[in-house]
């Protein structure tokens, strides 16, 4: 019999989280069961809140299992299956010497497969119309293990990829800024006939974008082109600007609309692909659910009130990410979405601020800082 996490990745509708709720406790307890055998560290941490995985009966119960910080993969790096058994290894960046460290099991990749094509292709990403891609982020090389690094190589399967160019180079053993090539490349890729498709931080697509118009420059871009945003400000809090601002610099800059700017959300502790409605809205994906917990209590709060982000899915077997507790704040609402899905959204509203929690963004700042001007 498959098991209750393939029969959930398999589901046609994305987005009916309310037809799969059942099924997708089922999936949450044979991954709990899995980890609990497989990984002591995480069994001792079961056992200390007197949580069995039979405790998890219906979708309310999710709020009992423990749910374990970020911050902790950051300092121990926790495996139900032996490092050396994994196809595919993470990190997140690293800065200031912590990182997470996760895999991916044969099984993940087939199940995480099956969703990023599911949701690529609800939000008409796929296409065979070969492409321009140009990355606001890191050069892949063979010693940059970041989960950043790969989402955005990965980004770039969506449609045949004609050249990558990258905003981050590896170049004599190190990371350098490269925007003066990015900004001549972009120019030229303006005036061909292949669309253009963009990746990278909402932050460093803004700074691009604002630089290109104090210095005149606007690039029409070739129908069918997209501009794909991954991950918030984070490093650049301070300087974030409201989504329609950005928006409108898209178009008045790019020529691209709204309606082809795509955002993602996701975490190295939590490898699920987060992708917007056409209203830039989060909906909870059959493939997670999301708890939004009291920050000092950590008591699960109702929609519509802030706390932080509690994100549960049963993919991953290689690590004991069923339930991760992040330092994001944000609000669960229950729509109404005029995108017509039904399921709830999740608003994310900022971090909490905490001094040693820093993500894949802050190393990548520190190289592009001053780079554009």
């Amino acid at each position: 019999m498959r098991s209750a996490a393939s029969r959930l990745f398999s589901s046609k509708d994305p987005f009916d989280t309310e037809k799969t709720d059942s099924l997708f406790v089922d999936a949450i307890r044979e991954n709990v069961t899995f980890h609990r055998k497989n990984c002591p560290a995480y069994r001792e941490m079961l056992a200390a809140r007197n949580f069995t995985p039979d405790l998890l009966t219906d979708p309310d119960s999710l709020a009992k299992l423990p749910c374990l910080p970020t911050l902790l993969f950051k300092r121990h790096h926790l495996f139900s299956i032996s490092e050396e058994k994994l196809p595919v290894r993470a990190t997140s960046s690293g800065t200031g010497g912590q990182y997470s460290r996760i895999g991916l099991d044969w099984k993940s990749l087939f199940l995480g497969s099956k969703m990023v094509l599911r949701m690529a292709q609800w939000r008409e990403l796929l296409s065979l119309r070969p492409t321009q891609y140009f990355i606001l982020g890191y050069e892949p090389h063979k010693g940059n293990e970041m989960a950043v690094t790969k989402t955005a190589l990965g980004s770039t399967f969506f449609a045949p990829a004609i050249r990558r160019h990258y905003a981050l180079r590896w170049k004599d053993g190190q990371y350098a800024a490269d925007l003066e090539s990015i900004l001549a490349q972009l120019q030229k890729a303006a005036r061909g006939i292949f669309p253009v498709r963009f990746m990278g931080f909402p932050s460093y697509t803004y700074f691009l974008l604002k630089t290109m118009q104090e210095r005149g420059i606007r690039c029409i871009l070739p129908r069918h082109s997209r501009i794909m945003l991954g991950g918030g400000w984070k490093a650049h809090i301070a300087q974030q600007v409201d989504k329609q601002v950005l928006y409108d610099l898209i178009e008045k800059v790019l020529g691209v609309k709204q309606s082809h700017v795509v955002e993602f959300f996701g975490a190295v502790e939590h490898p699920i692909l987060w992708t917007d409605c056409p209203a830039h809205h989060f909906h909870v994906p059959v493939y997670a659910r999301v708890l939004i917990r009291d920050v000092q209590t950590l008591e699960p709060v109702p929609h519509g009130q802030p706390g932080l982000v509690n994100l549960l899915t049963p993919m991953i077997r290689a690590c004991p990410l069923t339930s991760i507790l992040t330092d994001d704040i944000g609000i669960l609402h229950d729509g109404p979405c005029s995108c017509g899905i039904r399921s709830p959204w999740l608003e994310l509203c900022g971090r909490t601020g905490l001094q040693d929690i820093r993500t894949c963004a802050a190393g990548a700042a520190e190289l592009l800082k001053g780079a554009v001007s």
